[in-house]
């Protein structure tokens, strides 16, 4: 199986680095249990924001379809796992969401562009973890990972057109806090994680190579 890491995201700084692809090749059970979770949560944020922003029709349509389809991609994760007889297990979350979520600003108008920013990130390390794992972990895995890629690269989109929609809104320059949310990532990314979960850094035994200078 190759593991190796593929070309950065446009988003990102960094590719995940080839140690945690390794670990994940090894660790399927673990791998697609947290990824069932991951769903979930990316619906339930998409929820969450269409009543934090109820008033804001484009931002409800966007979310709306954006939880369905996160939705969808649970039940096929949660097919393959029961597919494969893999024990439901219940995963303690890591550490990445959380520690980007502490950066998000507790005033609007900043607090709806960071809570957007963050979102893009998020799907948009998905979208190159699919795209890495696919080819890596093989079989019905692979396979699954190599289709969610494609909608992932849309939902990092649309958090992207929604932040940078309420940043001219509001009068900001949303670009000091794309850096600022992609140098935090890059460095959760490849410093060292003692938990193995979807989007966790370095396995703490092999930490990756030095972050770029820059996005894309």
């Amino acid at each position: 199986m190759t593991k190796r890491a593929v070309a950065p995201h446009p988003l990102l700084r960094t590719p995940t680095p080839p140690s945690w692809i390794a670990l994940a090749c090894e660790s399927p059970e673990v791998l697609l249990i947290d990824h069932a979770n991951c769903e979930k949560k990316a619906a339930s944020t998409a929820l969450a924001l269409m009543f934090a922003y109820a008033e804001d029709f484009v931002l409800t349509e966007e979310m709306s379809r954006l939880a369905r389809e996160e939705l969808r991609h649970y039940e096929q994760v949660a097919k393959l796992i029961k597919t494969l007889k893999i024990e439901p297990l219940r995963l303690s979350p890591g550490r990445y969401a959380e520690r980007l979520r502490r950066l998000v600003g507790r005033s609007e108008p900043q607090r709806e562009v960071d809570l957007m920013i963050c979102g893009a990130f998020i799907e948009a390390r998905s979208c190159e973890r699919f795209a890495a794992l696919g080819p890596a972990i093989g079989g019905p895995a692979g396979e699954l990972f190599a289709g969610l890629h494609v909608a992932e690269s849309r939902h990092y989109k649309v958090y992207l057109d929604l932040a940078r929609r309420a940043a001219d809104r509001a009068g900001i320059d949303p670009e000091p806090r794309m850096e600022a949310f992609a140098k935090l990532e890059a460095e959760l990314i490849n410093g060292p994680d003692e938990l193995f979960r979807f989007h966790s850094g370095a396995p703490a035994e092999a930490i990756s190579t030095p972050v770029r200078s820059g996005p894309n």
